[in-house]
């Protein structure tokens, strides 16, 4: 029954995040577990069903957009630079050795190419909350993943649906660029124009709560366009709180969200990652598990880490930023299905990458603690949010 699974999920959730802030971890690393633990793989509390994978879509779309509520916009124009050079080394050099992956293991050009383009792939969906808990989100770093993470989104999907056009998809590379462009122009535009007209109108409406419905709206229909274009739903979300962000609607708008999202909504989507895991059937292949793993967290960390060298950030900021771009998350599991779909990954392959997804985003929240922790040494202080961000007691309860 759905009430209790959820009842379980926000129990289990709570204490298990709470007992990875006691180990000294991100309070996400202890949900992606204990969804494991209650899934189908372990103990089969939870099962995923259609309705708590909707319940999960909400809650990264509302994570995404509390991020983009708390982007200070200024600072997300100052690392532009930044954000491009992270975004596409953190393409080019996973790309290239998925490539040389595949030919390594005898697939053919055209897989290869699309085992490249998979593990270029990043959701930062989980470092976001990992930033959150450590008091970065509006730092430096942190801007410059969030940027790099809307590039990389871009130029995936585009080198997707050049790849998809040759292998005989009914895809058109003219179609996506046109529709990707139109997405960002009509976002923009109504982010400039129509976005704060919106919150202000609502705001006199002679009903309780209007104003948080109204940027919930704005979210959801932000969220389903980015989708509908070709662009990822957290995309469109994220883009949707930085236009409310600098309204001055801003703070409630924050708080409200902040309140319905970690109550029921984010918990449910960190927790039902570990509870989609299906580890039945894979034993055969744990040397190729093990291998792509290392391969898709060593790439994304290297060639992302290296740009942000490049960017004039130093080795620990560098390695932390490259750390966070390492989750390959909802985004990979989509470009996997449709390899899957047009016959460019095998199932037994299919079944790999999932695995492989699973282990990138479960090690990315320590590995972004170890680098941004040593560099809270070398200062000798961390760095903190404001007043208004959610500290990390918060977020692990």
């Amino acid at each position: 029954m759905l009430v209790f699974q959820l009842a379980i999920i926000l129990l289990a959730s709570k204490i298990a995040g709470d007992i990875s802030v006691k180990l000294g971890q991100p309070s996400v690393l202890g949900k992606l577990l204990i969804g494991i633990v209650l899934g189908p793989s372990v103990l089969g509390i939870v099962t995923n069903t259609e309705v708590l994978g909707e319940i999960s879509q909400i809650g990264v779309i509302l994570l995404m957009f509390i991020a983009g509520l708390e982007t200070d916009t200024e600072e997300f124009k100052r690392t532009g630079k930044a954000s491009s050079y992270v975004g596409i080394l953190g393409i080019i050099v996973p790309f290239t050795l998925g490539f040389l992956a595949g030919n390594v293991m005898g697939l053919p050009s055209i897989q290869s190419i699309f085992l490249g383009l998979l593990l270029s792939a990043t959701s930062v969906s989980i470092s976001v909350q990992a930033l959150k808990e450590m008091g970065k989100l509006k730092s430096r770093e942190g801007t410059t993943i969030l940027g790099a993470a809307v590039i990389d989104d871009i130029l995936v999907i585009i080198a997707l649906a050049f790849v998809m056009s040759f292998a005989g998809g009914d895809v058109h590379l003219g179609t996506v660029l046109v529709k990707k462009a139109a997405f960002f122009a009509v976002a923009i535009l109504l982010a400039w124009k129509v976005v704060p007209w919106v919150l202000k109108k609502f705001a006199k409406l002679r009903v309780s709560e209007t104003v948080i419905s109204a940027a919930l709206i704005i979210c959801f229909v932000y969220a389903y366009i980015a989708e509908y274009t070709g662009v990822a739903a957290i995309i469109g979300a994220y883009i949707a709180g930085v236009a409310i962000s600098v309204t001055p609607f801003k703070q409630e708008v924050f708080e409200k969200v902040e309140t319905i999202g970690y109550s029921i909504f984010v918990p449910v989507f960190f927790t039902s990652i570990g509870v989609t895991a299906e580890f039945s059937g894979i034993g055969q292949n744990l040397g190729l598990i093990a291998a792509l793993s290392v391969l898709a967290i060593a790439s994304k960390l290297i060639g992302s880490a290296i740009g942000a060298k490049l960017a004039g950030f130093p080795w620990r900021s560098s390695l932390g930023i490259g750390a966070a771009m390492v989750s390959r998350g909802e985004v990979a599991l989509i470009i996997a299905a449709m390899g899957l779909e047009s016959k460019l990954l095998s199932s037994d392959m299919f079944a790999v990458i999932v695995v492989v997804v699973l282990i990138t985003t479960i090690v990315t929240p320590p590995m972004m603690k170890l680098f941004f922790k040593e560099k809270e040494k070398e200062t000798g202080r961390p760095e903190r949010e404001e007043a208004s961000t959610i500290t990390a007691e918060k977020a692990g309860m």
